[in-house]
């Protein structure tokens, strides 16, 4: 585990030398009343070295907002899959953007019976066509400042909640969606019900399922995915499952084959091949 630890941690501080990282932003339209100001969506992009045309939106788990005010945020919101991520993605020439939820959407750790839950950028605003606006003025960004055209949606465990709905909204506007470790039962105060409702066959662009086959986390469970992802699914086998099941180790987040995951991912955004299995 130390020697992969340590591989991950050299080639992310190869990577930081040679990309560059910008603070995205984008206007909503709305006023935050908690701050009484404009509300702001923000995207930490971290850009490869050379040329390309591809970005992954990353959409973190618990609590979901990333609470993004400057690149000194990074760091943070990055746990070792989304390492992983940016060491497999970024050398392909293929951007990552490290999503943020709205500022109106901002709240604080709440502490319930399973541990931490979000209190605020739930169902309601996940599930959305406000969310898509507002996913929408980060992508024109994108587009239009930095010159990436094809964009992929990632979401990780309850950011899966965006991934899959966004995708939902946003048809052939993005050029493909992943969901790993995806929440599909609903927590003690009723967050995330809004998976059982979410239309699959209203996905218009490519779709690609990432889920460990064992996964221990409640809220997750591997039959669940495996039931509605069909020929899109990309099974994990194995990893390392220490400490919460369904935080950022243990098997939900792939501990200890994380690059594994990760480079299986950069294949199908490259070539639409889905790997029916890794690791294990």
């Amino acid at each position: 585990m130390r020697s992969l630890l340590f591989a991950i941690a050299v080639a992310w501080g190869t990577l930081a030398n040679a990309q560059s990282e910008v603070l995205i932003e984008s206007a909503t339209g709305r006023n935050d009343p908690a701050s009484n100001s404009p509300a702001v969506m923000r995207a930490i992009l971290l850009k490869p070295a050379g040329p390309g045309d591809s970005a992954v939106l990353f959409f973190r788990g618990v609590p979901g907002y990333a609470k993004i005010q400057s690149l000194a945020d990074k760091r943070r919101n990055m746990i070792q899959f989304a390492r992983a991520l940016e060491s497999a993605l970024l050398p392909e020439g293929i951007a990552l953007a490290i999503m943020d939820c709205p500022t109106d959407q901002w709240g604080e750790y709440g502490v319930g019976a399973t541990g931490y839950m979000a209190t605020n950028c739930l169902d309601d605003y996940r599930a959305s066509k406000t969310h898509a606006d507002d996913v929408r003025g980060i992508i024109a960004r994108l587009s239009k400042e930095h010159g990436y055209s094809k964009i992929f949606l990632l979401g990780h465990s309850m950011g899966t909640l965006s991934s899959r709905w966004l995708a939902t909204h946003l048809g052939n506007e993005i050029a493909g969606s992943i969901h790993s470790a995806a929440v599909n039962i609903a927590n003690v105060k009723g967050h995330y019900g809004s998976a059982r409702n979410i239309p699959y066959d209203a996905m218009r662009a490519p779709v690609l399922h990432v889920h460990n086959e064992g996964d221990a986390c409640r809220g997750t469970p591997y039959h669940l995915v495996k039931g509605y992802a069909g020929t899109n699914l990309l099974t994990v086998r194995g990893g390392t499952p220490e400490g919460n099941p369904c935080g950022a180790g243990h098997l939900h987040s792939y501990q200890d084959i994380e690059e594994i995951v990760a480079r299986a991912i950069v294949t199908w955004i490259k070539t639409g091949k889905t790997e029916s299995t890794v690791g294990g």
